[in-house]
């Protein structure tokens, strides 16, 4: 990916009109608008030395690999679907290429097909029963990866001097008017997509007096940028970790308890590169069918690997492991040697086959243990609803007489 930083005169300060915090999806496409509609007076301040956030890629033998997500999901009403169908990246006509999942008992026992065919309608019948809004489908992309389909009609549209890498964001004064007794710290980060070392700190304070501009933001450089609005686009999961650090003065309550009721879960890949093919060429995925537990064991470190669900094929001699939740947080503290171990253990086990070799690679994202992203997917959690959503977005004003004070507005675009 292109990496970009602007020459900036030789000092600290820099206006602009609009400033926007994230170049992940969110953040790009917020630019992407302002620019369409004549406004290219704002910056970009992304932590990474990369535009995408959690659309990134690697590559693996002769294969990039996607580490974030992989389809778009959802038709009706998605911005990335539109995006994607306005540049003729989506073949609405294309046919799905053939899937053929075995299901596999921890037992070496395979499930069969009449019966999983049969599971598989009763769970779309549920599921069709639970979309009130959308139509939820996995569409094809043409012979491309996500990161080329949705990043690079923005990045040709987006001034390549209003994109700022490498700019952590430590703090936002967005009213320093009001006073705050909460100390404020900051958080560095690696630009590692797998397992990362832990960041460093140090503390800032909220100074008295801002300019006639009413928002200031405050990077891990010093550098410090003053403009009229910030649209923040910081992942729902940062927010969870900073949001009391980040804002001064502290965000209104009600965004800060949909924040804490709002979830941002985790979900990480495990790629397995091997030197030569094991899986039968029909063959596209394996489910795990593992058996439940007898007895409830709360120690993660003991059964983690239960909460891998499949395992795709990718290309014959490269394998993708699925694994969600706490589990998947945990897997992120593991060393790969761990996770090859295990890994061939229980596909030697399920496919009940001792001689499946072990990959002679192994990659495993960590989504959650990065600092600037703390997981991977927004859900509405028990407790939440799409109200809390809606509390996220709404924009804060300078002066509660938003039709009179337009300066000073923060905007959070969740970046989902």
């Amino acid at each position: 990916m292109e990496q970009n930083e602007t020459a900036e005169p030789n000092n600290n300060v820099h206006k602009t009109k609009i400033i926007i915090i994230g170049g992940g999806m969110a953040g790009l496409s917020a630019a992407y608008h302002l620019t369409k509609n004549g406004v290219t007076d704002y910056k970009i301040l992304e932590a990474r030395g990369r535009i995408g956030g959690r659309i990134v890629q690697i590559p693996i033998g002769n294969e990039k690999v996607e580490l974030g997500a992989n389809w778009i999901h959802g038709v009706l009403g998605n911005p990335v679907y539109e995006l994607a169908m306005q540049h003729g990246l989506v073949d609405i006509m294309a046919c799905p290429k053939p899937h053929k999942i075995v299901a596999a008992t921890e037992q070496g026992k395979q499930v069969p097909f009449a019966t999983l065919h049969e599971i598989y309608e009763a769970y779309l019948c549920f599921l069709k029963r639970c979309e009130e809004y959308f139509i939820s489908q996995y569409l094809p992309l043409r012979e491309s990866t996500v990161s080329e389909t949705i990043l690079k009609p923005l990045r040709k549209v987006i001034p390549k001097d209003n994109l700022l890498v490498n700019h952590p964001v430590k703090q936002i004064k967005w009213n320093c008017n009001k006073k705050s007794t909460k100390d404020d710290s900051d958080s560095d980060d690696s630009d590692r997509t797998v397992i990362e070392s832990p960041s460093t700190s140090r503390e800032s304070s909220c100074e008295k007096v801002l300019s006639r501009h009413n928002v200031e933001v405050i990077c891990d450089n010093d550098k410090k940028f003053i403009g009229d609005h910030v649209i923040c686009t910081l992942p729902l999961g940062v927010l969870k970790h900073k949001v009391n650090n980040i804002f001064q003065p502290p965000l209104p309550d009600y965004k800060l308890e949909a924040i804490d009721r709002l979830l941002f879960g985790t979900v990480d890949k495990i790629l397995l590169e091997y030197e030569r093919p094991f899986l039968h060429p029909n063959i596209t995925e394996v489910l795990l069918l593992w058996e439940p537990e007898m007895e409830k064991n709360d120690d993660i470190s003991k059964n983690w690997y239960k909460k891998i669900y499949s395992f795709a094929k990718i290309t014959e001699t490269l394998i993708l492991g699925w694994i969600s939740g706490k589990e998947a947080e945990y897997m992120e503290t593991l060393s790969n040697d761990i996770i090859i171990e295990t890994c061939t253990t229980i596909l030697r086990k399920f496919l009940n086959d001792p001689f499946i070799p072990k990959p002679k690679s192994c990659a495993c994202t960590s989504w959650y243990s990065q600092q600037y992203t703390r997981g991977s997917y927004t859900a509405i959690a028990v407790g939440s609803s799409q109200l809390d959503i809606e509390y996220l977005a709404q924009p804060l004003y300078l002066d509660e007489n938003e039709s009179k004070v337009r300066t000073g507005d923060i905007y959070l675009l969740k970046s989902i």
